[in-house]
């Protein structure tokens, strides 16, 4: 089995719409597979990083909200 890269994103504090842009810029950085885990205060990012993943093609492979903690988990497809 093949162990994939995982990516951890701490965007704690910043607001809409650094949380996505950030996330857009690391991807870059993420080999086809890998996945970028987000963790996000900015409860918009419910909105956003869903947004973003359905209009970039990238997988949202999970999200959960812990208090004010959002995590999203992104697997880079192209």
């Amino acid at each position: 089995m093949t162990e994939q890269m995982e990516t951890i994103l701490d965007l704690r504090g910043l607001s809409c719409p650094l949380p996505v842009l950030k996330a857009k810029t690391a991807l870059r950085h993420v080999p086809i597979g890998g996945t970028l885990v987000l963790e996000c205060t900015d409860p918009l990012t419910v909105i956003d990083v869903p947004h973003f993943c359905a209009q970039t093609g990238h997988w949202l492979d999970g999200q959960e909200i812990s208090g004010d903690l959002y995590v999203f988990r992104i697997v880079k497809r192209h």
